[in-house]
């Protein structure tokens, strides 16, 4: 490590360059990224994270360490401790610009903490908080200007990617296979990405984010996530390996992956475009305003999903408010455009959930050409954050609570009296050409609306009558549909249509 980042350095003092890595393994702590300097990871390159300190000792491997985490500021309660320290990594970046990190090369985490203290994929667990325990691989914050493409990451710690504060990023044919998060795109701007494999059982995929972190609120916005394959059901490493071997169903495992946006959400998001993902043996995609932001102008398009683990979709907007209490305000969930998505396969417990609180409506949301096929009623269903099973309850009897200021997880809410979707505290709702098809019967509803006004449905499909449940619903249509005849409503309250 010292005679890498020597060279960095050196390069750097000369104007810039490019370091290439040829064939070989190179046991690496920290390397420092700086300005003007790229990293070519050559074929047959590994990249490994020594291992970090165990409980009670100082060093790690050959008696050497990762760099020590910045000290907790007085903004560290408002995140995990991952998302504001960013120098204990593998790869860190802070104040720099016009730099990447290129190649077919291999980073292997193995000696990274992914923050937990469980055993994940047969390897030993560090404690990230620990001095000179690596936590993740690459850290990058207050960056401008910054490449990295073509090379994989296996077990990658707690983000593959955090990048905090940058600007012009770009995450291009990246193949991950990681024990928790993949990309973590946090108070970001002008941000691509693009045509990358990220299998995440643990955690997220690739989430957008605008945290705290940085000690004040700052939007991630003009963010394209596009052309991108995200699972969560193949096994640490299989990806890499070419087994893709699947976790049983009953293994212990959350099957994350997923592209979300949330949940850490202070400075808002904008202008997000979500196209052309394959999304399989998963969680869906997730809207979620909880601390205040904003979350507006958000297109998802031509996407495809295959196994979904909870549900299609989940928008959510409430008032956990994880943010100093000068900052907290009323956050907005509004202009968002879904269209030509296909969902096969899906988990039905628990239907697609639109909702806001009482107090704040989720406003402006049309879907368009949309097929949502799923496995009907079941008998056993997913709990908790989807890494138990346990019985399915009478339909009749569920009551969705509101969980107003709890963390926004779908599954959180409980099996849904729907099988479609769960859409309550909206306004201005709009489908068209949507079809809601289970496998297997399913005598619930296919929509269930609460606290909605001004609601259309236009050319929409479902299986049987009695398809909208309708709870304090004003300004209702539904035509030209198999789903229902064709209705009007200008207030309806415990009413099936």
């Amino acid at each position: 490590t010292p005679a890498i980042n020597q060279a960095i350095e050196t390069m750097a003092a000369a104007g810039g360059g490019t370091l290439v890595f040829p064939a070989g393994t190179y046991m690496c702590f920290t390397i420092r990224l700086k300005s003007e300097v790229d990293l070519y990871l050559s074929r047959g390159c590994k990249i490994q994270a020594a291992d970090s300190p165990r409980r009670s000792e100082t060093t790690g491997y050959q008696g050497g360490a990762y760099d020590a985490a910045e000290p907790n500021g007085p903004w560290t309660p408002y995140q995990d401790f991952g998302h504001d320290h960013w120098r204990n990594s593998l790869f860190y970046a802070e104040n720099e610009h016009d730099f990447g990190v290129f190649g077919p090369g291999l980073i292997f985490g193995k000696g990274l903490s992914h923050g937990l203290n469980d055993v994940r994929g047969g390897y030993k667990a560090f404690v990230a908080e620990q001095p000179g325990v690596g936590n993740k691989t690459f850290a990058l914050k207050n960056c401008r200007n910054v490449i990295l493409r073509d090379f994989s990451v296996l077990k990658g710690g707690h983000f593959a990617v955090l990048a905090t504060g940058v600007d012009n990023l770009t995450l291009d044919n990246l193949l991950v296979d990681t024990d928790r998060d993949g990309f973590d795109i946090d108070c970001c701007r002008n941000v691509r990405v693009s045509n990358c494999t990220v299998n995440t059982p643990w955690d997220d995929a690739i989430c957008p984010k605008s945290s705290y972190a940085l000690g004040y609120p700052r939007p991630t916005e003009n963010v394209t996530i596009a052309n991108n394959y995200v699972s969560g059901y193949y096994e640490l490493g299989s990806v890499i390996a070419g087994t893709w071997k699947k976790y049983p169903e009953e293994a212990p495992v959350t099957r994350n992956g997923r592209i979300k946006c949330g949940t850490e959400s202070n400075g808002g998001f904008r202008n997000i475009t979500i196209t052309g993902n394959v999304i399989e043996g998963c969680k869906g995609i997730a809207l979620e305003s909880s601390d205040g932001a904003f979350l507006e102008d958000i297109v998802i398009t031509g996407n495809t999903m295959r196994h979904i683990v909870d549900a299609p979709l989940f928008l959510r907007l409430n008032r956990r408010n994880r943010n100093p209490k000068e900052t907290v305000r009323a956050g907005t969930l509004r202009r968002v455009l879904i269209s030509n998505l296909v969902s096969y396969d899906a988990a039905s417990s628990t239907a697609s959930i639109f909702a806001g609180i009482a107090s704040n409506l989720i406003e402006d949301v049309k879907l368009s050409n949309c097929y949502f096929g799923h496995r009907g009623l079941p008998k056993m269903m997913r709990v908790n954050w989807g890494e138990t099973m346990q019985p399915m309850p009478d339909w009749h009897t569920i009551r969705v609570p509101e969980k107003e200021d709890a963390y926004p997880e779908l599954l959180q809410f409980g099996p849904t009296p729907s099988h479609g979707f769960f859409l309550r505290h909206l306004r201005n709702l709009e489908m068209s050409h949507v079809e809601v098809a289970p496998t297997n019967p399913d005598p619930r509803p296919a929509f269930w609306l609460e606290d909605v006004h001004r609601a259309d449905f236009l050319a929409v499909t479902a299986p049987g009558k009695g398809n909208f449940s309708l709870h304090q619903v004003t300004d209702f249509r539904v035509g030209w549909s198999r789903a229902a005849e064709d209705t009007r409503r200008l207030t309806a309250n415990d009413e099936v249509v």
